[in-house]
Formats: C-alpha cells, sequence, structure tokens
C-alpha cells in the first residue's frame, strides 16, 4: 500500500470516528432545551451522558467550590478510587480540572466545567488526541491508531515518552519566547502521551500549553480566557 493511500485511509478512519464519539453529544446538545439543568457525568469512553447540574436554574456562574463538586460527582460515576482531582482553575470561560492516578502519580486526564450549567466534560485539544490511555489515541483509537502516530509501542500507554519532562519544558519556552515574550513557563505536568504546561508573567499564570511527548509539538490552550484564580487538591 503506498504511503499516500495509507494515509488517506487513516484520516477517514479518524474522520468516522470523531463522527461516532463526538455526533451523539453534539445531537443531545443542540436537542436540549438549553444548558439550565445539564450536566456531564458517567465515564461512556470518555464523553460520559447527562445529569442533574449543580447549577440548575441559576444564570449566576458557579462558584470554584461549586465547581470541585462537580467534578468529584463526576469522577465517582467513574467507580474508579484511583483517580483524584489534583488541582482546578478558573478563568473567565470555564473551569478546568487535571486528574491524576493516586498509584503511579501520573496525570491521567484534564476536564473542563461550564461555568454557568456545570456541565462536566473532558477538555478538547491534546487530552482528546494525545492522551494514549484516557483520550481518543486509547482504547479502540489506540490499537488501531496508536502505533502509526507513535504514541505508545507494544507495552501500551505510557508516561515515560521520548521527549523528556526538561526538553518539553525548553520546546515549551522556546513557543513562547517565539509567540509570547516575556511568558515563562512551570514545571511540565506528565499526562499520558503529552505534558501540560502553565504560562506565567510576572508570577502571574498567564494561561497554558501542552507538548507532545513524542513529537514535541506545541498545542496552545486557546479556549479558557484570562486566569482567575486556582486551588491546590493534592
Amino acid at each position: 500500500m503506498s504511503g499516500t493511500l495509507r494515509t488517506a485511509m487513516i484520516s477517514l478512519a479518524v474522520v468516522l470516528v470523531v463522527t461516532f464519539l463526538v455526533g451523539p453529544f453534539l445531537l443531545r446538545a443542540v436537542r436540549a432545551d438549553g444548558p439550565w439543568g445539564l450536566g456531564y457525568g458517567g465515564r461512556g469512553g470518555m464523553m460520559g451522558g447527562w445529569r442533574g447540574s449543580p447549577y440548575a436554574g441559576n444564570t449566576t456562574p458557579g462558584s470554584i467550590d461549586d465547581a470541585i463538586n462537580a467534578v468529584q460527582s463526576y469522577l465517582a460515576s467513574w467507580g474508579d478510587p484511583d483517580l483524584a482531582m489534583t488541582e482546578i482553575m478558573e478563568f473567565r470561560d470555564n473551569f478546568y480540572a487535571e486528574v491524576e492516578e493516586r498509584s503511579t502519580g501520573v496525570h491521567a486526564f484534564e476536564l473542563l466545567v461550564n461555568k454557568h450549567s456545570g456541565a462536566v466534560y473532558p477538555e478538547m485539544g491534546p487530552n482528546m488526541m494525545w492522551n494514549s490511555k484516557y483520550g481518543m489515541m486509547g482504547g479502540m483509537m489506540g490499537g488501531m491508531m496508536g502505533g502509526y502516530y507513535g504514541y505508545y509501542g507494544p507495552g501500551g500507554p505510557t508516561a515515560d515518552m521520548p521527549v523528556t519532562l526538561q526538553v518539553a519544558q525548553q520546546i515549551a519556552q522556546r513557543y513562547l519566547d517565539r509567540y509570547a515574550p516575556g511568558t515563562a513557563t512551570e514545571e511540565p505536568d506528565a499526562f499520558y502521551g503529552y505534558y501540560t504546561l502553565h504560562t506565567v508573567r510576572d508570577g502571574a499564570v498567564t494561561g497554558m500549553l501542552s507538548v507532545n511527548g513524542y513529537t514535541g509539538r506545541v498545542w496552545y490552550h486557546s479556549w479558557h480566557g484570562p486566569f482567575i484564580q486556582m486551588k491546590d487538591l493534592d
């Protein structure tokens, strides 16, 4: 099989799988009677299912403590006591939470919480496309495409990646030096397949970005808006 044909077939497979996984979510969102009373819960292959929101009927944005409760309820629905929230951040446009495996110390996945509806859902971007254990590149997608993209070998998903933590931070800093001079990075958090780093300026958080642990590609999280506050939950 030629390289061009192989690439085309893999691209088609990605489109079909994304349509299969995301399509029902979008359909339910469109059919829903507005955002009020909706929430995301349940494992469901990282997509979950709708359930009652802690902000039901409330047009005022929920607090960071409300968001913590929503994420904890979401994690409880997984039925996996090894998963724990380590930090939550409030931005203008959403709350962001990191989840870690207690047994390994590896960060498992990233979540967003809608500030008005209380909906909890997997973060887009690296969390879904680069996460070799919990994202679209893990599970069904991992077996079909993980090896092709180099996310992991026969041993399965791992946080021991060719791009080390130190190198990932250097890559992130070079990116910031080019696109946001004067902005620095904090130490990366290692996920399965990638790293996520906070960006800071004058000691204050300005946002975050991720670095692929196999290719070194940088993906800036452009969907948060300005940073407001953060709570560590370790």
